[in-house]
C-alpha cells in the first residue's frame, strides 16, 4: 500500500507532513522532537524522559494536567514516549476534534514555561525515579540494556547511558536545567508535526499555521555532546557476569550493526529475525523445541542512528541446562548463519514478517503519522516509508552472510550473563 502525503515547512522551520485518510472519521496528531538521551550532557542523564513527564503538567492556556482530561472528554488516546534519537507526542481522537488538539500541542510547544513550577518539577521528578525502581532497579533482568548500552559504546558516545538515566542525576537536576532544556530542543525548527486521517487538506493547513505559525524558531539545536563516530565493531569480546534476584540464568549477545537506515541495517534486522522470530526460526527450533535447553529466545535490531545500531540475542538457560550449554549452541548457530547464509526460505519467511507487520501497523492512522514523523524527522524523506518494503526486498542471502560474518563474532560482541544468586560468577572484562 502506498501512503499519499503532502509536506510543508512553516516560517519557523516545523516540519508539516499532512496525509488525509477520510475512510474512517478520526484523526491521528503526532510530534517528534528531535531530542533524546543522546542530547543529554554529562551529569544529567535521564533529562529527555523527566521532561516528557513534564510536558504533561499543563502550560499557559492548559492547567496542570488538563491536556490528557481533554483528549479523554474527546474520547480519543494519546501518550508520549521516550528514546535514544528522540521525543514523541501523538493523540488519535474523533476527526471533528482535530482543531482542538493542534491547539493543546501549540500551547505545549509554544507556552510551557509560564506554567513551570518548582512543586510541578518534584512531583515528575519522584514519579520518574519511582519508575526507575519499578522497571529497572526492581525487575529481574531490569537493567539489560542500561548495561549492555555501557558495554557497546564508549563512554563518551551519546548511546553509553541508558534513556531512564541515574538516580543521582535525576537528583541533580534544577528547574533551571528544564528551563534551559525547553529553550534549547523545544522549538518548532526541531520538530516535526504529521496529521493523519480524516480531515481536508486546505483546513488543516490552515489551522497548523494559525497554532503554530505564530511560536518563534529557536536556536539551531547544538551538536551531540561526546563522540558520536566509533568503529563498525568492537575490538575483543567483552565479557560482563552479574549475580542476582532471578529465577534462570539469562545470556545477552549484543552487536555494534550499521544505523537505522542504511541497507547494512536492513540486512541485520533480517539475520535477527532469521534467528529468532517465530517458532520456526533457527534458535527456537534448535534451543527450544529440539533440545529444550532454554524457556525462550529472542533477537532484535535497536533502530537508532548514531554511529552503530545494536543487534541483541537473548536466551534465558532452562533449570535442567547450563550456560555453557546453551552458549556452545548459540555459538554454533551464529557459525552457521556466518558460513552458509540462510536458506531461500528462512529469507522469505523473514521477509514475510517484516511485510505483514508494516501492513498490519499501517492500517492503523496513529501508526502511520508516527512513521511519517520518524522517517521526516531523521532523515527529512517521508517517502522513505512507502520505500521501505522495496529496501527490504533487496537485500540478498548473500548480503545477509556478509552482514553476519563481518559483525556477528564472538570477537566484536558483548556478553552479559545473568545468574542466579546461587552461582558466585567472577566478573571480567576485554578490551
Amino acid at each position: 500500500m502506498r501512503i499519499d502525503f503532502e509536506r510543508r515547512t512553516l516560517r519557523n522551520g516545523l516540519r508539516v507532513v499532512l496525509s488525509p485518510d477520510r475512510s474512517l472519521p478520526v484523526v491521528a496528531v503526532n510530534l517528534w522532537y528531535r531530542v533524546g538521551s543522546r542530547n543529554e550532557e554529562p551529569g544529567r542523564t535521564g533529562f529527555a524522559h523527566l521532561f516528557e513527564h513534564m510536558m504533561f503538567q499543563g502550560s499557559e492556556h492548559v492547567p496542570d494536567t488538563q491536556h490528557i482530561a481533554h483528549i479523554e472528554r474527546m474520547g480519543g488516546s494519546m501518550n508520549g514516549s521516550t528514546w535514544l534519537d528522540r521525543t514523541n507526542y501523538f493523540e488519535t481522537v474523533p476527526s471533528h476534534f482535530l482543531e482542538r488538539v493542534l491547539w493543546l500541542e501549540s500551547d505545549r510547544m509554544g507556552f510551557f514555561l509560564p506554567a513551570l513550577t518548582q512543586q510541578k518539577f518534584d512531583t515528575q521528578r519522584e514519579v520518574v525515579k519511582n519508575e526507575r525502581r519499578w522497571r529497572v532497579d526492581n525487575q529481574p533482568y531490569g537493567d539489560w540494556d542500561e548495561r549492555l548500552q555501557a558495554l557497546v559504546y564508549p563512554d563518551d558516545h551519546p548511546y553509553h547511558h541508558s534513556v531512564i538515566g541515574s538516580m543521582e542525576d535525576l537528583d541533580a537536576a534544577t528547574l533551571d536545567d528544564v528551563r534551559r532544556f525547553f529553550r534549547t530542543h523545544y522549538s518548532p525548527n526541531n520538530a516535526v508535526l504529521t496529521i493523519c486521517g480524516d480531515f481536508e487538506t486546505a483546513d488543516a493547513e490552515r489551522l497548523v499555521e494559525r497554532y503554530f505559525g505564530g511560536i518563534p524558531r529557536g536556536e539551531d539545536p547544538p551538536p551531540l555532546p561526546g563522540e558520536s563516530d566509533l568503529s563498525p565493531t568492537l575490538d575483543g569480546e567483552v565479557v560482563e557476569e552479574v549475580r542476582g534476584d532471578v529465577a534462570l540464568p539469562r545470556i545477552y549477545l549484543a552487536y555494534r550493526i550499521p544505523p537505522f537506515g542504511t541497507d547494512g541495517y536492513l540486512a541485520a534486522d533480517l539475520a535477527s529475525r532469521i534467528l529468532a522470530s517465530g517458532k520456526a526460526s533457527r534458535l527456537y527450533a534448535r534451543l527450544v523445541r529440539d533440545r529444550s535447553i532454554v524457556q525462550d529466545v529472542g533477537a532484535f535490531a535497536f533502530p537508532i542512528v548514531t554511529g552503530a545500531a545494536m543487534l541483541v540475542v537473548r536466551a534465558t538457560v532452562s533449570p535442567h541446562a547450563s550456560v555453557e550449554e546453551v552458549q556452545a549452541e548459540l555459538d554454533r548457530q551464529m557459525v552457521e548463519l556466518r558460513e552458509q547464509g540462510p536458506t531461500p526460505e528462512e529469507k522469505e519467511r523473514a521477509l514475510s514478517g517484516v511485510e505483514s507487520g508494516n501492513l498490519l501497523g499501517l492500517q492503523k492512522v496513529g501508526t502511520r503519522a508516527d512513521q511519517l514523523s520518524m522517517y521526516t524527522a531523521l532523515f527529512d524523506d517521508p517517502d522513505l516509508l512507502n520505500r521501505e518494503l522495496d529496501s527490504y526486498r533487496g537485500v540478498t542471502g548473500e548480503d545477509i552472510r556478509h552482514l553476519a560474518d563481518g559483525r556477528l563474532r564472538p570477537e566484536h560482541r558483548v556478553r552479559l550473563v545473568y545468574h542466579t544468586k546461587a552461582a558466585d560468577p567472577a566478573r571480567k572484562e576485554a578490551a
